[in-house]
């Protein structure tokens, strides 16, 4: 009775070690069938595209360089005085610009750097900010003391500005504010309108 039950447990693990080797033939029956269909091109998820139609490095470079604007440049009259503060002097300068907003910047700037033997009337000024609306330019600037001109400099001051952004066609008023607000004179001597008018 003893060599049957040990025949009969030899045999059991015998047949479930038979049944444990049966999965290594599984990588036979795993390959898809030939259907003579040939598999679908894969999709780089972040083109759209295939890996073979696109350089990688040339992802994206093309819609980019159409986006960056070009720089332009104008030719503009700018205003300065003479040493003794007597008149304006007319020069002409060439500013760049990307954005039409720049454009009011740079000529802020061209204001600021005169030719030699020329006096600017807005160097020491800052320029805080520029805000375009409907053909209204609002320049906010700080004014240190070093920057304080007489009663004959201050209208020169204010000319020179008129007449340097009163050449834009499209500017048709001009807003000067001082630290944020709208002050009755720029440096106590000459009335400020708000805003000037072409």
């Amino acid at each position: 009775m003893k060599k049957i039950g040990w025949s009969a447990m030899l045999l059991l693990v015998l047949v479930v070690s038979a049944c444990g080797q049966k999965p290594a033939t599984a990588p036979k029956t795993a390959e898809p069938p030939q259907t003579g269909v040939t598999a679908p091109e894969t999709v780089n998820p972040v083109t759209g595209g295939g890996g073979a139609q696109e350089d990688p490095g040339d992802q994206g470079t093309g819609k980019q360089q159409e986006e960056t604007p070009k720089a332009q440049t104008q030719k503009i009259k700018v205003y300065y005085t003479d040493d003794e503060l007597m008149e304006l002097k007319t020069v002409e300068k060439e500013i760049e610009y990307t954005e039409e907003s720049q454009k009011y910047s740079e000529a802020f700037k061209a204001l600021q750097t005169p030719d030699s033997g020329m006096i600017s009337l807005w160097d020491k000024i800052t320029l805080n900010s520029v805000r375009v609306s409907n053909g209204k330019i609002t320049l906010d600037v700080t004014i240190p003391d070093e920057a304080r001109l007489g009663a004959g400099g201050e209208s020169l001051a204010i000319d020179a500005l008129k007449q340097t952004f009163f050449q834009f066609d499209e500017v048709k008023e001009l807003e000067l504010t001082i630290d944020g607000e709208q002050q009755e004179s720029m440096m106590g001597h000459v009335e400020l309108e708000h805003p000037f008018k072409k």
